[in-house]
């Protein structure tokens, strides 16, 4: 008589062969994940950086007049009222990767920062920040997401003072 052999015995393997089915798949979830919640913050990130340049521009009539104005002796205060916008966001974006090779002058990649007048609807004048960030490279998903995202958002306020 031969000793009972249960089903079981012929399955062996079987956990190992899914799981390694299965484990790209799992990978590949995973890393979507962590690369949409990093952009999901980078653009939270550069959402408030360019609301709080707009909103500290827009506190003081000076910095509409200034920028509005074409005369060459202003110059140097536009530049400066520029770098104070730029300043800003950059305080705002400390916590990016990419921060230590952030340029300090806010006019090339991977930070680019415009700060702009003009009237809005009402014909009152307002102040208009683009901010235009460029992510780290993370892992690319071939045909949904490349390697880098170019992030730009605008944010408008109205001018007080005077």
């Amino acid at each position: 008589m031969r000793p009972f052999r249960s089903s079981r015995c012929h399955r062996k393997g079987h956990a190992i062969v899914e799981l390694s089915l299965l484990a790209p798949w799992l990978f590949f979830l995973f890393v979507g994940a962590f690369d949409f919640g990093f952009y999901a913050y980078s653009l939270i990130s550069v959402q408030n950086a360019a609301r709080l340049a707009v909103l500290k521009s827009a506190s003081d009539n000076w910095y509409y007049t200034t920028l509005l104005s074409n005369d060459p002796a202003k110059a140097a205060d536009q530049t400066f009222i520029r770098q104070e916008a730029c300043s800003g966001v950059r305080d705002e974006l400390l916590r990016m990767p990419n921060y230590s090779i952030l340029p300090a002058a806010c006019d090339a990649a991977p930070l680019d920062v415009d700060l702009d007048p003009f009237l809005d609807s009402e014909g009152k004048p307002a102040l208009r920040v683009t901010v235009a960030y460029q992510t780290v490279p993370l892992v690319p998903i071939p045909g949904l997401l490349p390697g880098k995202l170019m992030m730009t958002r605008v944010a408008e306020a109205r001018v007080y003072g005077d």
